[in-house]
């Protein structure tokens, strides 16, 4: 582990001090030389108790005052996370140089040296970890949209996660070279192994990698109608790391693999807002009079409950059927979860104002000529 040396501070200074501090004491006789050893060694664990309440305080009282000009309270949360790791590190560290100054036999203080790294390497992993999971925590807090909080919610685990593992593989990295054991060699297999699973599982990697790229560009967000190049139309209930879950207007789940889902097109109904445009299509017999018929469409549209006036409906007349002239109705409504009901109420009151106007929504017409063939 490594120890400030420098001529400003070094561990030999401090042990010579407090040696100083005790040389007047007698050693007469084996008992009083370990007495001023573990004398000198609790004094120097005093001193770093001290020290270590001394940091805290000092960090609760400044440090909230620094944090205080910034607009954000971050790092106010970053700060009350760390303090008390601050307060165990220095602790540690004193405890570090306690054994140090006591004459032990070398294997000993080496397990007991190695034993204190271990501990501040996981106190610093610790101090990076919660620092980090604030961090996203805060990231969270701070969406405003109910849906993207809700994505974000969803993330946090499976960051939490990597950053956890990542740490666990640095920490582990840290000791073993520490104790002189071949990273390299370690690395290496790791690697072999990490091959060997993505090759075994990349079905089910390429679906985790397209559930963070579904999470990450948003196509649709949980509570979204979608309609699937398949023609399926759903509202999203979860997006998952393997698997995106649909329900579907029958109350059907569908599951779908998020690869499936970024490799195809689909529409989502609910982007950019839940407005709808609903479309109604309805054929008039030849002889009648369009533009007659295109204002009742628009007033009947206009007249009935759900229809939005602005933008206002609008009818045209689209096309020359075979048997009657093609009319098409467009109309607005506020929440695409509406539509289906809103349709049924304007195309009742279409063909109830076309029953008392006398406008006539003809049949398909085919007219069937026989020949006959005469016989010579």
């Amino acid at each position: 582990m490594w120890i400030p040396s420098s001529s400003g501070f070094s561990v030999n200074k401090l042990i010579f001090v407090i040696q100083g501090i005790l040389r007047p004491i007698e050693t007469d006789g084996p008992m009083l030389f370990w007495a001023k050893e573990i004398l000198g060694a609790l004094l120097i664990i005093t001193l770093f108790l001290v020290l270590a309440q001394l940091a805290v305080l000092i960090l609760s009282k400044w440090g909230a005052k620094l944090t205080s000009f910034t607009s954000t309270d971050l790092d106010d949360r970053i700060l009350q996370r760390v303090i008390p790791h601050v307060y165990r590190l220095l602790v540690v560290l004193g405890a570090y140089l306690a054994i140090r100054s006591l004459p032990l036999h070398e294997k000993l203080f080496s397990i007991l040296s190695g034993g204190i790294y271990i501990i501040l390497v996981v106190i610093v992993c610790s101090v990076v970890y919660h620092a980090l999971d604030e961090l996203l925590q805060w990231f969270v807090a701070s969406r405003q949209d109910s849906a993207a909080s809700v994505m974000s919610r969803q993330m946090v685990p499976i960051a939490e996660k990597v950053v956890s593992l990542f740490l666990i593989g640095a920490a582990l990295i840290i000791i073993l070279k520490h104790f002189n054991y071949d990273i390299f060699s370690l690395v290496t297999a790791l690697g072999i192994g990490s091959l060997a699973i993505g090759m075994a599982a990349k079905d089910t990697l390429a679906h985790m990698i397209s559930g963070f790229t579904l999470m990450l560009d948003r196509p649709f967000r949980i509570g979204d109608r979608i309609q699937l190049a398949s023609g399926q139309v759903g509202d999203v209930l979860d997006i998952g790391l393997r698997s995106t879950k649909i329900k579907t207007l029958d109350n059907q789940q569908l599951i779908i693999p998020n690869s499936d889902l970024c490799n195809t097109m689909l529409t989502n109904q609910a982007f950019p807002d839940q407005r709808v445009k609903g479309r109604i299509n309805v054929g008039i017999a030849y002889g009648s009079d369009v533009e007659q018929v295109k204002r009742l469409l628009v007033d009947t549209a206009l007249e009935s409950d759900g229809v939005l006036k602005d933008p206002e409906p609008e009818s045209y007349f689209v096309s020359f059927g075979d048997s009657a002239l093609n009319m098409t109705l467009f109309f607005w409504v506020e929440e695409y979860s509406a539509l289906f009901s809103v349709t049924d109420r304007v195309n009742t009151r279409i063909i109830s104002c076309f029953r008392e106007r006398g406008i006539e929504i003809p049949f398909p017409v085919r007219t069937v000529r026989v020949e006959q063939v005469h016989q010579s």
